[in-house]
C-alpha cells in the first residue's frame, strides 16, 4: 500500500534499514490482516533490510515452568509477533523470556549469539546489538512504555531495582531439537512502575521522530543516541525511569 510506504518514508524508514518494531495491531485501525501488514513492512525494507519483533515469553516461561522451545513457545506481546513467528524466513534468538524474531539480511547476525547472555537483555541480545547495525526502534501505537531496549541499559548501569539476585535454571530447545540447560538472572521490578515515556525528555529530533502508520501514532528512536542519553541520565538519577508503586 502506497500510504504505508509514504508514512514509513516520512518517519525516515528506508529500504535496507534495520528496524525493531514494538506494535499494537489494534492501534493501526486497518482492514489489513496482521500478515499483510507485516508483508508491507518487509517489502518496504526489501531483502537488504531487516525487521525484528520482540518474541517475549515471560507469561508462559516462568520460574514455575522454566521451559522454552524456539519453534513452539508463543510470544505474549500481541498478534503481530504471533503472526511473524509463522512467516517464511523468520528466525528466533535463543532466550527463555526475551527472545526476538528477525527476518532479512542481518537476521542471523542479530540473533545467533543471544544464547551467550545470562540476563534478559544482555550485550548479545538483538536489542543491544541494534546500535551496532545503525538500527532503529519503531513503536506502532502509543506504547513507548514497552521499550525493552531500556531494560538493557538498566542492566548496564546496574539499576538496583531491575534484577533478581538469584539465578534460575531454564531448559531451552533450539530449532533442531537440541536441548540445553542454562542459568539466567531474571528481572524483578516489584514495587516499581516503569516510566519509559520519559525518553521524550532526553532525546530531540532527529533522534526521536513521530508520525503515523495507518491510523496508529508512531515513534521512531535512534537506539545509539538513546543509549548515550539514557546512561547520562541514569548517572544523574538512577531512578530516572521508574516511579515507586504507591
Amino acid at each position: 500500500m502506497y500510504m504505508i510506504r509514504n508514512q514509513l518514508r516520512d518517519l525516515s524508514i528506508a529500504p535496507g534499514d534495520v528496524v525493531l518494531m514494538h506494535s499494537s495491531m489494534k492501534a493501526l485501525e486497518t482492514e489489513l490482516t496482521p500478515e499483510d501488514f507485516l508483508l508491507e513492512l518487509m517489502d518496504a525494507l526489501t531483502n537488504a533490510g531487516t525487521l525484528l519483533l520482540p518474541a517475549l515469553t515471560y507469561e508462559s516461561v516462568t520460574l514455575e515452568h522454566p521451559y522454552f522451545t524456539v519453534t513452539e513457545s508463543e510470544p505474549c506481546v500481541g498478534v503481530l509477533p504471533k503472526t511473524f513467528m509463522k512467516m517464511r524466513g523468520v528466525q528466533r534468538s535463543m532466550h527463555p523470556t526475551h527472545s526476538v524474531f528477525a527476518w532479512g539480511a542481518n537476521a542471523d547476525a542479530l540473533t545467533r549469539e543471544h544464547i551467550k547472555d545470562n540476563t534478559p537483555v544482555g550485550p548479545f541480545s538483538p536489542f543491544m546489538l541494534l546500535p551496532g547495525f545503525d538500527g532503529k526502534i519503531l513503536f506502532v501505537g502509543d506504547i513507548l512504555h514497552s521499550c525493552t531496549f531500556m531494560h538493557g541499559i538498566e542492566e548496564i548501569v546496574k539499576a538496583p531495582y531491575v534484577m533478581n539476585k538469584d539465578m534460575t535454571k531454564y531448559t531451552l530447545t533450539d530449532a533442531k531439537g537440541i536441548t540445553v540447560n542454562k542459568d539466567y538472572y531474571t528481572h524483578n521490578f516489584k514495587g516499581w512502575e516503569q516510566e519509559y515515556p520519559r525518553i521524550r525528555d532526553i532525546l530531540k529530533y532527529p533522534d526521536i521522530r513521530t508520525g503515523f502508520i495507518c491510523a496508529a501514532p508512531c515513534t521512531l528512536i535512534n537506539p545509539k543516541k538513546l543509549k548515550t542519553a539514557a546512561i547520562e541520565r541514569f548517572h544523574e538519577d538512577i531512578y530516572a525511569f521508574v516511579s515507586p508503586v504507591l
